[in-house]
């Protein structure tokens, strides 16, 4: 049987999932009270972090109750105690070390003393934080430390897949996909592997080939043609398939991954305005992750002026859709119309929060700096009628606090892969330019 451990939360854990203290099984939890002191800063406010800090404050006084801390309160059956940890004195090493007395170096006291006060009888302390630095810190004093890892994705090929590409059909198979509309039985395609909703494939032999989607709802193989989205066609078989997502009625959320200049957000946007007749509006949003993790705050002008920088890749894509027409056209006078009237909308993610999400076309660009607690939350608001999107590019996050494998964006696509309303295209080709495809190769 293994030992029964103790782990030390980081304020950065709460805030990336206030329901943590439940994922540590039956080991104990330490809460710093520097950790309660940075939450109570961070309750007032409009974004998720806010909805965290006061979601966890609200569990933790439910769970205590009338009880004190310092005997340590259950988690419930199964789980071990939580604790609140009041602050300790520096140990010369640690004071040597990091003499500033920053919330960092108060955790680092806490994990300090824990470690030695429970030496003897050797039970592991272990300070769990999403901070690199702070963990390399405590490992740095003889601290175990550790990421978060509860809602990691261990496999990066679920979301980092290219689109399979599959030799060696008769020119008779092949055919039949030019010429039977609703698509071929599943059990007259022989694959290597079985298919899963919405997977996307490409058949060929020495001759010939064909694009291919797998329908989860008919067992069936239908082609996939290529066609243009209001003024933007698809440049290669992955943008086809990603428009092909974009498209189809049956699939109410879609994740499109990639790289930069491969064309996500911009396919995206083309493609709700290729069908805005059926949604009462088009919603684009991005999570605003301010430089360097400094806050708006030291920005110049008003509200509008600090967040333009963050919204005007977006207001990128829609000018290279809208000036593919000409000015007096009813494509362009469209946009411009939709816009006025807000049936399009281009803002923070933080803003459009709390709006009805029934019958939108919702696109979430750079959705790799959401967390997994926050593409739920986006997620299951969605109302009748409504598509979403979350584009982004898993290898290129700008919060600190998550990677490549722990993002809402990779979470998500490696939960839902396989459900009938889900569809995912990872695109892989830059479109941009040859130098734009370059840079992001070999930089």
């Amino acid at each position: 049987m293994a030992k029964k451990k103790i782990f030390i939360l980081d304020t950065n854990v709460i805030l990336h999932d206030f329901r943590c203290i439940y994922k540590f099984q039956e080991n104990d939890l330490v809460i710093p009270i520097v950790v309660l002191e940075e939450l109570d800063k961070l309750k007032k406010g409009t974004d998720l972090i806010s909805y965290n800090a006061r979601e966890f404050s609200r569990e933790l006084d439910k769970l205590a109750g009338k009880q004190l801390f310092k005997d340590g309160i259950s988690l419930g059956k199964g789980l071990g105690k939580l604790y609140v940890e009041t602050g300790k004195e520096y140990s010369k090493k640690l004071a040597e070390s990091f003499p500033e007395k920053t919330p960092d170096h108060r955790i680092l006291a806490i994990a300090d003393y824990l470690a030695t006060l429970n030496e003897k009888n050797k039970i592991p302390v272990i300070l769990v934080s999403k901070d690199i630095n702070l963990r390399m810190k405590a490992k740095s004093l003889g601290i175990e430390a550790e990421d978060y890892e509860n809602d990691k994705v261990q496999n990066l090929d679920q979301v980092n897949d290219v689109i399979p590409t599959i030799e060696g059909f008769s020119a008779k198979i092949i055919q039949r996909f030019y010429e039977e509309p609703l698509g071929v039985p599943a059990d007259d395609i022989k694959l290597p592997f079985l298919p899963i909703a919405h997977q996307y494939f490409i058949l060929k032999n020495t001759k010939l080939s064909v694009l291919v989607h797998y329908d989860p709802y008919t067992k069936t193989f239908d082609r996939v043609e290529k066609r243009k989205a209001y003024g933007i066609e698809p440049r290669n078989a992955e943008q086809t398939f990603a428009l092909d997502a974009l498209f189809r009625d049956t699939v109410q959320l879609v994740a499109i991954t990639g790289r930069a200049g491969t064309g996500k957000t911009l396919l995206a946007l083309a493609a709700a305005l290729h069908q805005r007749k059926k949604y009462n509006q088009i919603l684009v949003a991005r999570p605003i992750v301010p430089l360097s993790n400094r806050d708006l705050g030291f920005l110049p002008g008003d509200v509008k002026e600090k967040i333009g920088p963050y919204m005007q890749p977006l207001f990128d894509n829609l000018n290279v859709i809208k000036y593919k027409f000409k000015s007096e056209s009813a494509e362009f006078k469209n946009i411009e119309e939709m816009q006025k009237n807000e049936t399009l909308v281009i803002e923070p993610l933080a803003y459009i929060r709390g709006r009805s999400l029934s019958n939108v076309f919702f696109i979430i660009d750079e959705a790799q700096n959401l967390t997994p607690h926050e593409v739920k939350t986006i997620i299951t608001r969605a109302g009748e009628g409504c598509k979403l999107v979350f584009t982004g590019d898993i290898e290129q996050i700008d919060s600190p606090y998550l990677d490549s494998k722990s993002n809402g964006l990779t979470y998500m696509t490696d939960r839902m892969k396989g459900q009938d309303l889900f569809a995912h295209v990872n695109l892989i080709r830059g479109e941009r330019s040859f130098l734009a495809e370059l840079a992001s190769s070999i930089l």
